[in-house]
This record gives C-alpha cells, structure tokens and sequence, in this order.
C-alpha cells in the first residue's frame, strides 16, 4: 500500500510532546518534582516549613514543563527536515519504505522495537531515542487496523 504523508507543525509539536513525555528520565525527573510538591505543601500547610520550599518546587514545576512541553518540541522541529517534507509512505506485511526527495528510508517491521499512537501518529522506535513519525491522517482507516496488525504480531 502506498500514501502520501504530509505533516502540519502543530501536529508534530503535539506527538513530539508525547515522545519527550515518555522518556524514562524525563518522567523519572517529572515524579521526583512532583513529589517534592506535594511534600513541601503537606509541610507548609502544617506550618512546618517557609513558604520557600514550597516556592522553589512550584518554579521547578513550572520551568520543566515549559521547556518539556514549548521549548524541547520547538527546538527538535526547527532542526530537522523531516517533518517539512511530503513522504510516499509504502508498506507490506515484511517491511515499510519512505520515499521523500530527501531520500529513502526503509525498514523490515521487526526492527521496530517499540510503537505506539498518539492521536494524530504512529510512532515507530527503532531504539530508545530513535523514531519517526507516520501520519494517522493520511492513512485510511482498513490501513490504520493492519499496520497495528503488522505491529502486534511482531
């Protein structure tokens, strides 16, 4: 099966947010703020500490989210050119190819170690830190249901 696969920034932005989201560190990093929140609340409303603790786990929060969440995707988009170029997305049941006038990209299915879709994506892993995203717009629905398929049974 072949599509044509187009990406619009915002959409990219948002599945670049899921990807950074995901990442062990970062949500390892995200807990430990978060706990360190909650601590510093329970404490100040016992009167325990000052409101600066409490202060500074706020700020934390904020700023990791901001860079997780504008910053991060920003810069990851802005860099690469992947995602400003039209690709003729080919697949079958033993391998998928991308083909853009940047060049050609393929892969068997059981080099992707990991999927999973966001709303508007599939992304498929090959490691930890390397991916791409295939477009859930462009593809129809019966193709959507067999690349899970393809995905599963790998």
């Amino acid at each position: 099966m072949s599509h044509t696969i187009s990406y619009k920034k915002s959409e990219v932005l948002q599945a670049l947010r899921y990807h950074f989201i995901k990442q062990k560190e970062i949500k390892s990093l995200m807990i430990i703020v978060n706990i360190y929140a909650i601590i510093t609340a329970v404490l100040l409303f016992m009167k325990k500490i000052r409101p600066e603790p409490f202060l500074l786990g706020s700020i934390l929060w904020i700023l990791l989210m901001g860079f997780f969440w504008f910053i991060l995707p920003n810069m990851f988009y802005k860099k690469t050119t992947l995602f400003k170029e039209e690709w003729e997305f080919d697949y079958n049941q033993q391998e998928a190819r991308l083909l853009s006038k940047l060049g050609e990209a393929s892969w068997s299915w059981d080099t992707v170690t990991y999927f999973f879709e966001s709303p508007y994506f599939f992304h498929f892993y090959f490691s930890p830190k390397s991916f791409f995203l295939v477009s859930k717009l462009d593809l129809p629905m019966e193709d959507q249901h067999v690349i899970r398929g393809i995905l599963k049974d790998k």
